[in-house]
């Protein structure tokens, strides 16, 4: 949206552009102005999108000039600032047809919400609609994060997603490391601690930017800061992501707690990680008890088997029937692949795209975002060119 900017306090359109631009798609400041006297007296020649009108420092006897300003731009929206809000200037607001006022310091989560209201109203709403996919372990060692990293990475790169990758381990969270290099500035404990600050733009400021479409939310770096963390503060950051992001991917871990449980409880599909193993299948099936003793639908819950290699004694059949529940999707054992991407901290859709494990990453996107039409080629069969006679 292509905003006119009209104040003389330099800082307050710095911070204006700064939260603009945290914004998708992005606020654009295209022209500004001292005052109103000056954006009245110098229109200009392309008609804005919305003016943000500083009024702290007009006059009381100048405050028809804000009706002469709308007067001006009539099929823009208009946001008045003040820092003192006085009663005529209010009235000449109302009559002007004005009726976004906020005061002065600028509360960054009401500026936003203002914004999304005007957007909404101008037919331009880009609130999403987000789907929390979660992955949890069954066991230790099932390679539930590597999953989780590299699915919510290849929804990104392939599916032109715009994706948010949330660590809950409880304690000793690394999924950052599988595909990134950087370190975290913020955690999901700093945000906890300051869940007032919640908006888009501080979200987006606490994460690793992995892409330009896809960023993580890292855990808890101490153990001991995990217990200023409330099962109200996940309601909030998911219900933000919600609205900002196509899909929030959860890295559960093991450790059912009281964040975990409530971020699972707010979950579109849950997906069980395991491995086509008795010890799996047994603590796969402890889990699944719970998942139902919760009241979770069978359709939510949707296995998944890590490292799977056929012909072995176990068979999948085995395992719905252990567990009665269905395998939604099978993962093969790509060891060399799968360990180079972990080693070097690199997704590996990017540093090995051919690869039989990136390849069942491409189709559970296909299967998670429902993009597949029968008898149509998948995402990878499209990338890489692949004819039916190859």
């Amino acid at each position: 949206m292509k905003a006119l900017m009209v104040s003389g306090d330099s800082l307050l359109h710095a911070e204006v552009a700064a939260q603009g631009s945290a914004r998708m798609p992005g606020l654009q400041l295209v022209a500004s102005r001292t005052g109103v006297r000056d954006a009245v007296e110098r229109p200009l020649q392309e008609p804005p999108e919305l003016a943000i009108v500083d009024a702290s420092d007009l006059p009381a006897q100048e405050a028809e000039l804000l009706e002469r300003l709308c007067k001006l731009y009539p099929a823009a929206t208009f946001l008045l600032l003040t820092r003192e809000p006085q009663q005529e200037l209010l009235i000449h607001a109302m009559r002007a047809g004005i009726r976004d006022v906020l005061p002065l310091p600028l509360v960054h989560s009401a500026f936003h919400e203002a914004l999304s209201r005007i957007e909404t109203a101008a037919g331009r709403g880009q609130l999403r609609n987000g789907k929390v996919v979660a992955f949890i372990s069954c066991k230790g060692g099932s390679g539930a994060t590597f999953l989780s990293t590299n699915f919510a990475y290849a929804l990104a790169a392939l599916a032109d997603k715009k994706v948010l990758l949330i660590d809950l381990h409880g304690q000793f969270g690394d999924a950052t490391l599988y595909v990134s290099d950087q370190n975290p500035s913020m955690t999901l404990s700093d945000i906890c601690a300051q869940i007032s600050r919640m908006d888009a733009a501080f979200l987006d400021s606490c994460l690793v930017h992995v892409a330009s479409n896809f960023g993580v939310l890292a855990a808890a770096d101490d153990p001991q800061h995990t217990v200023d963390m409330k099962p109200e503060h996940m309601d909030t950051i998911l219900r933000i992501a919600r609205q900002h992001y196509d899909y929030i991917v959860l890295d559960v871990g093991r450790q059912i707690d009281a964040i975990s449980l409530r971020a699972l409880d707010q979950s579109d599909t849950i997906h069980p990680v395991l491995q086509l193993a008795l010890p799996d299948i047994r603590d796969g099936r402890r889990l699944l008890d719970i998942f139902r003793s919760l009241g979770y639908s069978a359709e939510r819950i949707r296995l998944i088997v890590n490292r799977y290699e056929k012909g072995g004694k176990l068979r999948l059949v085995d395992l719905e029937q252990a567990l009665g529940a269905d395998v939604m999707h099978t993962v093969p054992n790509d060891y060399l692949s799968a360990t180079d991407s972990v080693n070097q901290g690199i997704p590996v859709l990017q540093l090995s795209r051919s690869s039989a494990v990136a390849r069942s990453l491409g189709e559970l996107v296909e299967l998670v975002t429902a993009r597949r039409a029968p008898e149509s080629k998948g995402l990878f069969d499209r990338l890489f060119g692949r004819h039916e006679n190859e």
